[in-house]
């Protein structure tokens, strides 16, 4: 570990992937930087960690597509190991009529396996496909852009966004009926707009709720769908993959190249309290020691930020209640699973590793069983009939466990993260597992015999061990209300805060959730466009 000095030039509170790319990049510009993180490892929720004996999991973050591809090469990622291995087929949809779905890159493939549910589907599939690729040409780019402020429009957020929207006006004129859909509609409504086979919708569908409390009938649905399909693997879009060595694989080679820069890495020592003088953060306390900085940036989601190492005193009442607004209700639950062998899918047999164990595993019958599944969510209660996306990384990365022997990343919904059952997630987390098991041994009925261990990460635990109020991976809610100048709230999207150089570069800030590295990105040009 390095040598801990008494000033730097930043400090970047938390060793995340957002929180390693701001470090790069400054460090690249010639800033010295130290990462303080409060985990005995550094990828908040993007690691890869061995609960078991020969059997490492991606312990929250589980595939990776919206990764930028600048960051990437930037800061020279490949040579410090960073590998993804796409998907295909991206995903496998089993149903309980022995039937089952394929979808991924490979488009005869694609078109013949919608055909079995619905010609006029599998015509229309591509068209979909080409829809999406004209809002990413949209939206994409303002993924990289500061958000105007509407309460203080400058002349140089005038002049970015105008050029933006004269430079994309045929575009934006084609398509603005179908972005508005996007950015406020329901994913159901946009599902079922162009599809008519439950199998392919539920199969699409549950991209819309990843990570957040809600079904995909509702507003603001849609653009949680299309997040997820905006990313690539290795310059193919809306496929993703698994990386080398699991989601640490990602963060590890941020950190080795932020380390080659000269960055100090220190784990097993989180900020307590963020030093404010005359209105400016001058450095931090960490455990016993104080240490200062020309410029403090905070990977940590805004409540633990403004709420916990902050003093109230030093923010405007206007930005805490503005910062106290924000929601970060979850509801979601991460169960890792060590097995003797692959699951045995009545739909698609074999214990070989086959197209059915490659991708995206979805557990979820039709549109209906996700709506009964939130409503469970909704009376505050983990969903009886839960939905399931499972991944078995083992099959394409054989590292991440003992020869002949896998992995299974099961990422459950609905588990909120406020029960109101009088019970704790403590006293229910296993029960709630073996419900989830029980449901996937009917798919596949080899799977309970071959379990070998299982690691149980509920909402509390994401909370506890990983650092993220609520349990939000996203560090808040991704609906339109929390989205682009509105977060995290308004008049600060733009990654500064009420307190001259402090600044904010986790998920929390534009563009949002997801192992992007876009926030991290993002604040870094902008601190050093003030410095």
């Amino acid at each position: 570990m390095a040598e801990l000095k008494s000033k730097y030039d930043c400090i970047i509170i938390g060793g995340g992937h957002n929180g390693l790319v701001t470090a790069g990049y400054l460090a690249k510009a010639g800033h010295k930087v130290a990462v303080f993180e409060k985990r005995g490892v550094v990828g908040g929720c993007a690691v890869t960690e061995e609960p078991f004996k020969g059997y490492k999991f991606s312990s929250l973050s589980y595939v990776n597509s919206l990764f930028r591809p600048e960051i990437i090469k930037d800061l020279k990622l490949k040579n410090f190991g960073f590998e993804m291995l796409p998907r295909s087929p991206s995903s496998f949809s089993p149903f309980l009529n022995k039937k089952y779905l394929l979808l991924g890159p490979d488009k005869k493939m694609v078109h013949d396996e919608i055909a079995k549910f619905s010609q006029k589907d599998a015509e229309n599939y591509p068209k979909y496909e080409a829809m999406l690729e004209d809002m990413a040409a949209v939206l994409e780019p303002l993924m990289t852009m500061v958000p105007p402020n509407p309460g203080n429009i400058k002349f140089s957020d005038i002049t970015g966004l105008g050029g933006f929207l004269m430079g994309n006006r045929k575009k934006i004129r084609s398509s603005w009926p179908e972005l508005m859909r996007f950015l406020t509609g329901s994913a159901t409504d946009m599902l079922n707009h162009w599809f008519e086979s439950e199998e392919l919708k539920v199969t699409l569908a549950t991209d819309a709720v990843i990570g957040a409390n809600a079904s995909p009938s509702m507003p603001g649905t849609s653009y949680i769908l299309f997040h997820h399909v905006m990313g690539e693997c290795e310059g193919v879009r809306g496929v993703w993959g698994y990386m080398r060595g699991g989601m640490g694989g990602l963060t590890q080679s941020l950190a080795k190249s932020c380390q080659s820069l000269g960055v100090d890495i220190f784990t097993s020592k989180g900020v307590d309290k963020i030093i404010v003088e005359n209105g400016k953060a001058v450095g931090v306390v960490a455990g016993s020691d104080e240490v200062r900085a020309q410029i403090v940036v905070s990977g940590a989601d805004p409540n633990m930020t403004f709420n916990k190492m902050v003093d109230e005193k030093d923010l405007p009442e206007s930005f805490i209640q503005n910062i106290r607004r924000i929601n970060y209700d979850s509801a979601a639950v991460k169960i890792n699973i060590a097995l003797s062998e692959l699951p045995n899918f009545n739909a698609y047999p074999g214990i070989q590793s086959g197209p059915q164990h490659r991708g995206t595993i979805h557990i979820a019958p039709n549109m209906q069983y996700i709506e009964e599944a939130y409503s469970d969510s909704v009376a505050g209660r983990p969903s009886h009939n839960p939905i399931l996306e499972c991944t078995i990384p083992t099959s394409i990365d054989h590292t991440l466990a003992p020869e002949g022997h896998h992995i299974m990343n099961m990422f459950v919904q609905y588990g909120p993260y406020n029960l109101k059952n009088g019970k704790t997630w403590d006293q229910i987390k296993e029960p709630f597992a073996d419900r989830c098991i029980d449901i996937l041994s009917e798919y596949a009925p080899n799977i309970k015999k071959a379990i070998l261990h299982r690691q149980v990460i509920s909402p509390l635990d994401m909370e506890r061990d990983y650092n993220i109020t609520g349990g939000s991976l996203f560090h808040g809610r991704m609906t339109l209300d929390q989205m682009f100048h509105m977060r995290p709230v308004p008049g600060y999207a733009n990654y500064r805060t009420p307190i001259k150089n402090l600044y904010i570069c986790g998920s929390g800030a534009h563009p949002g959730g997801g192992v992007m590295g876009t926030p991290g990105l993002n604040a870094a040009r902008e601190i050093q466009r003030d410095h």
